[in-house]
């Protein structure tokens, strides 16, 4: 069994696993949530023997261009992080570990129903993107011990911030006593959004032909909906959303209920999305930032080039920043900070994903 069996093995566990969550939450049966888990469990054991064996295959890989290389060397430099799909399956196993440490800590198992359709919309976007599976070599400019410490630092930085907006949305959703807070509003509308665009790529997906799915996602991303030829199907799809984060607002309060009979609080979450960030933060500013700077100066000669993908793991870093600084030196608690923790993690998606939609730049993942 090859990984990238393994790997399609795990997406669907992992897209089981969301579906069985939502269903616990709505149960509330202890049968349902222990399938949930075990499916996640079960996913995460494949992703890790599929990350293992595509490691060994790079590795295979690697020796065969540079023989003269050594093995900790080849062994670094052969790291399965290297394209968007790559980063991004180590995105989600790192997202997925995470969630299941606070899960078995804290005895939490409804978060699944918030954290894992994030990694579901992550391997949506693998499956529609377009970026080759196969295994290929950095640029030379490129090829550097760096290159391990760099990705794998920034994103388990990636997956605590994910965790943390799972945390900071059930959060918001405990605390709110009316549907006319503000805040209450703005998780409806994130929420909202969140689910139009992962069921929007589901459409994409399923309208493909084999050979479109092979191309680059700016060519068909939302094309099926939003951007679709057809205006008919474009205003069709504005008013289906309209309807649907309509309906989010509307009844989503009732979550509220599901959560407290579970023996969940409102300062439980809290601590868990400020532990998630606590983590977080050094990670990213660690890796991402800082051997990010190192690496680019070997590479290209310069620590800062005010690239797309450096501006905004800038800009990610001080929203976080003002979440800690809030935390500690402000005293911030509760829903201003829960809301920072959110779009802190909006920050994050357009950092990696966004730009490369949008933008264009130095870094690989813009086209690959």
């Amino acid at each position: 069994m090859n990984s990238s069996m393994l790997f399609d093995i795990s997406a669907g566990a992992y897209i089981a696993a969301m579906i069985i969550y939502v269903i616990y939450l709505v149960v509330k049966n202890r049968t349902v949530g222990v399938v949930a888990t075990s499916m996640t469990i079960f996913g995460f054991v494949s992703q890790s023997a599929a990350f293992i064996i595509r490691w060994v295959n790079s590795y295979s890989f690697w020796l065969a261009s540079n023989p003269t290389s050594g093995f900790v060397e080849s062994l670094l430099r052969a790291a399965p992080l290297r394209n968007l799909y790559e980063s991004l399956v180590f995105f989600v196993w790192s997202l997925i570990l995470i969630h299941l440490l606070i899960e078995f800590k804290y005895k939490i198992r409804s978060l699944g129903a918030f954290v894992t359709p994030v990694a579901a919309l992550a391997l949506l976007f693998i499956d529609i993107s377009g970026t080759t599976k196969e295994i290929q070599p950095l640029m030379p400019a490129l090829q550097s011990n760096w290159l391990l410490f760099h990705v794998l630092l920034a994103f388990l930085g990636y997956a605590a911030f994910g965790v943390s907006f799972g945390a900071a949305a059930a959060y918001i959703i405990m605390i709110t006593e009316s549907k006319k807070e503000k805040t209450y509003i703005f998780w409806s509308v994130i929420t909202g959004i969140f689910l139009v665009v992962l069921i929007g790529m589901g459409i994409d997906f399923l309208s493909l032909s084999a050979v479109e799915r092979k191309e680059l996602i700016q060519s068909h991303f939302l094309k099926a909906t939003f951007r679709s030829e057809s205006g008919g199907v474009v205003v069709i799809s504005w008013l289906a959303s309209f309807v649907f984060v309509s309906a989010i607002w509307r009844y989503g309060h009732r979550l509220k209920k599901v959560l407290s009979s579970m023996s969940i609080t409102a300062n439980m979450l809290d601590e868990i999305t400020y532990k998630s960030i606590a983590v977080g933060f050094p990670l990213f500013t660690l890796g991402g930032l800082l051997m990010g700077a190192i690496w680019a100066n070997s590479a290209w000669g310069k620590y800062w080039s005010w690239d797309p993908k450096e501006t905004w793991s800038l800009i990610t870093w001080f929203v976080y920043a003002l979440y800690i600084h809030a935390r500690y030196v402000g005293g911030w608690r509760g829903k201003r900070v829960a809301v920072l923790a959110v779009v802190g993690f909006i920050a994050v998606i357009f950092t990696y994903l966004g730009v490369n939609l949008v933008l264009s730049g130095l870094h690989s993942y813009g086209s690959q």
